[in-house]
């Protein structure tokens, strides 16, 4: 029997877990999910349930106590800490795993160094240059980047894009969009940022009047509803709703900008506060390439009707954003290079 390849899921929103469900459904022999919440959330692949690792309801990936430089999150006396990685070193004991992807933790990816397994890390948006970061992608076979190439950030060193498996879309492109509703301004909400004050969007609506604005995504119910507003919540066609909004507004996260750029849409992109400028790097990328009308702040009510203006006038599609995409050309990279690392007698630098 082939030896498996894990998965490693963070559990701070929700692109982490649909990236590891496509990407290991795509494998010939599938993939082991290894992460917090996973149960019954994993499609048809196997999973290790791991307990919660937070200190309370929030996470931002680092810790605030003195730790080691090449961590970031190292609280001492946690029991879901202890219990998570005598968990991991078991699994990794008992199936020897010939890669583990880790999406993402420098943490585990140096315990997956240190249990003598090749890690594939998988490598987010941003200035991400900090030591422990530099040295979970030194210490990998393998980076791979859920976005374009030339979304990377621009202070990004060449020996790291080298290093780099550039993978948009790795969820796919979702369904075919219906006829492109031209007057719907649809705004997509994650599950990363918390839920969206209802009154922020009432306001954008009433100063775009001739549009029908539509909310879907965690989303407060606004004191006053204007007439042009709808609130969906959470829907399941997501992407469909995408390709056929007139406009999209959204985050910088990667699974809606990876929908955005799949059918190309205009977009105005509203980055959120990141770690690491996460989201803020690739909006500016978005701007620089012509494939967003951005605004870092909030924008004033008067402000909408030229962002709409703005993104409307955006015509040709940029060249450098059109590459091949897909979970299936990720599946056969690692398996490629599982089978590479597995099958070398020489030290994984």
């Amino acid at each position: 029997m082939s030896r498996p390849i894990g998965y490693y899921v963070h559990h701070h929103g929700d692109g982490h877990r649909q990236r590891a469900i496509a990407v290991g459904q795509a494998l010939e022999h599938g993939a082991t999910l290894l992460g917090t919440g996973l149960a019954g959330r994993s499609g048809d692949l196997p999973v290790v349930e791991l307990p919660d690792d937070r200190l309370d309801d929030g996470f931002a990936g680092i810790d605030q106590t003195e730790r080691p430089a090449s961590l970031h999150y190292a609280p001492v006396d946690h029991e879901g800490i202890r219990q998570r990685t005598a968990l991991i070193s078991r699994w990794i004991a008992e199936e020897r795993p010939r890669l583990l992807v880790v999406d993402v933790s420098v943490e585990i990816a140096m315990l997956a160094r240190l249990a003598s397994v090749p890690t594939v890390y998988v490598r987010l948006s941003g200035k991400r240059l900090d030591k422990p970061h530099l040295d979970a992608f030194r210490g990998a076979a393998g980076l791979l980047a859920p976005f374009h190439e030339a979304l990377d950030d621009d202070e990004t060193p060449d020996w790291l894009r080298e290093k780099t498996f550039y993978a948009p879309l790795i969820n796919g492109v979702g369904a075919t969009a219906g006829q492109i509703e031209e007057d719907v301004v649809l705004v997509v909400l994650g599950r990363g940022g918390g839920v969206s004050d209802g009154d922020r969007w009432a306001q954008a609506a009433r100063a775009v009047p001739d549009r029908r604005w539509r909310v879907i995504g965690p989303c407060t119910v606004p004191r006053t509803l204007p007439p042009n507003l709808e609130l969906r919540g959470w829907v399941d066609d997501a992407a469909t709703l995408i390709g056929s909004a007139g406009i999209v507004v959204g985050a910088a996260g990667d699974g809606v900008v990876s929908a955005v750029l799949a059918h190309r849409r205009p977009f105005i992109c509203l980055p959120e506060a990141r770690p690491f400028d996460e989201q803020v790097s690739k909006a500016r990328r978005l701007g620089s390439l012509g494939a967003a009308a951005v605004s870092l702040d909030w924008p004033e009510q008067s402000v909408w009707p030229k962002l709409l203006d703005a993104v409307r006038a955006t015509s040709a599609w940029p060249r450098e954003l059109e590459a091949p995409c897909g979970s299936e050309r990720v599946a056969r990279w690692l398996e490629a290079l599982g089978q590479q690392t597995t099958s070398s007698r020489s030290h994984i630098a």
